[in-house]
């Protein structure tokens, strides 16, 4: 015996399956459809597909003991993703409606579902289109020789260069100081800058016009925007196996530090890793199988689109990590030459008598000889690991990190503009998805007027996305996008997804849903998918949601700041979040989560009252 709650009235508000047989066949669903399969693919692509796959999976791998990280990742790829993946596609292509429209038809007190997932999208896109700008910002600079990340600038006086250049780095100065203009903190706001301000704009705009008609638009884009990326990433990967020093970087990333698998927290990042991989709970998987025809083969899509994204994963990776690789032996090398130059000063021996090859040889001589002249010199620790470790986690990857390799790189100016082509292509095809999980729950929530045309809703959403964006052309816009990044889609994510499962086999029907994908593609789901939505996913997702509430509620909220008057500068300084942070951070991580509960209270309560007064009269 199998527990289903009661839900009265469900087969009045779903359709059945002769009304989706009909409406195909004389074509009067009124819900757009997609031009053709490889459309639907590639925005499905190009969603997944973002730049989160540059930064956030290699910084974890980086975190994670190498190769390590790629063990439990593929495990939850499968067994937490993949499930979850193939019960959106599913279910937005049965019941043929978006996020919203979808958890409603199953009971109305479920709205709140497709409401939380599109403040988890809107939230999202918020804070990633102000990357977009950036990486515009850092575009439209590419253009120039040399490049302005290169070099230091000239000081007021003209007379030498700056000094907050000079103690840090060139790609360091014009990230946090030209680009940013950071102030010292997130309580200083510091006023906008105007450059922010325009690339933000520029961004906001061409998004609206890829989006403006839905997919009739957004899917012929993708065709650039979802295979751009792969071709740049082979680019720059056959460019970046040239590059001495990048088996190091691969050999790091493939090599697994075993002991990383038996620490909670690489399990509990490999959890997260997966929903910002997929995009699961934004709500926008649902609205684009809405779109396909009633008979499409869901269930081969998830596992093609399961594929895809791992292996793409892992290849940014690897691209990453050539350019990794050789930043790290450079440095390693300059370090190594910097030492050999300090000895050679400072016991007055020939030029040549020191190398890079004899140089430890000579060291453990010198030192052994002479200790305490060996003591008081400035040696520096010079090992491959240490500065393989050093790689810089969220934006500071891509431009700082890739910027500097570029520098080295002959022909800096056409690698810079290949690879921020690239990360624009990435960041557009991601954004696609995530303006669809907003303007479509909007629509189905009779937000705007019904009168007016999608490209009306889609100017009204992006405009005013814009002016609440803003807020990150602050000085201290890096901070907030920080923020935004950290718990934005954190813990709603999780417990969307765990949500949807529970509704699925105990508010839907395990065995109706079943019988739905049966009549979608021809036979029930393997025994492997029943496991999956009844054990293992909710399991994993339970397990992964209270260690992650666990160790948040452990750990001091703390964030990084560019401040050149700390001691520790040109190294970021660590410092701790100001107090009323903590409601912001309720409010990203905990207001989407808790709409759900809130939403159907409200209903309850406002349906007994309705009831109430209808008796009285």
């Amino acid at each position: 015996m199998r527990l289903l709650l009661p839900n009265p009235g469900l087969d009045l508000r779903i359709p059945h399956y002769e009304d989706l047989e009909r409406m195909e066949k004389d074509e009067t669903a009124d819900r757009p459809k997609w031009g053709s399969k490889a459309e639907y693919i590639l925005t499905c692509v190009g969603f997944c597909i973002g730049i989160s796959n540059v930064w956030r999976f290699p910084y974890m791998c980086q975190s994670h003991g190498g190769g390590a990280f790629l063990i439990p990742y593929v495990i939850l790829l499968v067994l937490e993703g993949m499930p979850l993946l193939l019960l959106e596609f599913a279910i937005g292509q049965r019941l043929r409606k978006g996020s919203v429209g979808v958890w409603r038809a199953i009971n109305p007190y479920l709205t709140g579902v497709g409401i939380a997932s599109m403040l988890v999208s809107l939230l999202i896109a918020l804070y990633y289109t102000p990357i977009i700008a950036w990486i515009m910002f850092y575009f439209f600079n590419s253009f120039q020789t040399p490049l302005p990340w290169s070099q230091c600038p000239l000081n007021e006086n003209r007379t030498g260069y700056v000094q907050e250049c000079q103690d840090s780095s060139t790609v360091d100065y014009f990230f946090y100081r030209v680009t940013m203009n950071s102030s010292a903190s997130i309580e200083e706001w510091g006023g906008i800058q105007w450059q922010i301000v325009v690339s933000l704009l520029t961004a906001w705009t061409v998004i609206a016009i890829c989006c403006i008609r839905g997919i009739a638009t957004s899917g012929k884009v993708v065709y650039v925007t979802s295979c751009l990326p792969y071709i740049v990433l082979t680019i720059i990967l056959i460019r970046g196996l040239t590059l001495k020093g990048s088996e190091n970087g691969l050999k790091f990333l493939f090599t697994p530090d075993v002991s990383e698998l038996t620490k909670a927290t690489t399990w509990l990042d490999a959890g997260a890793q997966v929903f910002y991989a997929f995009g699961i709970g934004w709500g926008s998987l649902i609205s684009f199988s809405s779109y396909n025809p009633v008979h499409n083969s869901c269930v081969k899509d998830s596992l093609m689109l399961t594929v895809v994204t791992g292996l793409t994963s892992i290849y940014a990776a690897a691209v990453t990590y050539t350019i990794i690789g050789f930043r790290a032996t450079k440095n390693y090398d300059t370090c190594i030459s910097d030492n050999i130059r300090t000895l050679l000063n400072a016991f007055d021996l020939a030029e040549d008598s020191i190398t890079e090859s004899n140089y430890d040889i000579a060291f453990n001589y010198l030192n052994s000889s002479f200790p305490d002249t060996v003591l008081g010199l400035d040696i520096k620790v010079c090992e491959i690991q240490k500065f393989l470790s050093e790689g810089a986690e969220g934006p500071g990857l891509a431009f700082i990190v890739f910027t500097e390799a570029i520098n080295n790189m002959p022909g800096s100016v056409i690698w810079a503009i290949l690879f921020f082509v690239m990360l624009f292509c990435l960041g557009l095809s991601s954004l696609i998805g995530t303006i669809e999980g907003v303007v479509v729950p909007l629509k189905d929530l009779n937000v705007f007027p019904k009168k007016w045309p999608y490209e009306a809703r889609t100017g009204v959403t992006c405009a005013a996305a814009y002016i609440i964006g803003l807020l990150f052309t602050q000085k201290s816009g890096m901070y907030w996008v920080t923020l935004f990044d950290s718990f934005a889609g954190s813990i709603s994510l999780l417990t969307i997804g765990l949500v949807e499962l529970l509704i699925i086999v105990y508010i839907y029907g395990i065995d109706r849903f079943n019988e739905d994908i049966k009549f979608l593609v021809g036979h029930k789901p393997s025994i492997f998918w029943q496991i999956s939505w009844r054990l293992t996913s909710p399991l994993i997702l339970l397990v992964i949601l209270i260690f992650y509430l666990v160790t948040q509620a452990q750990e001091r909220l703390t964030y990084l700041v560019w401040d050149p008057n700390s001691e520790a500068f040109p190294t970021l300084s660590r410092i701790p979040y100001p107090l009323w942070i903590n409601a912001v951070v309720f409010l990203l991580a905990g207001l989407p989560g808790l709409v759900v509960p809130a939403y159907a209270f409200c209903r309850l309560i406002f349906r007994s009252c309705k009831k109430k007064m209808l008796s009285r009269k």
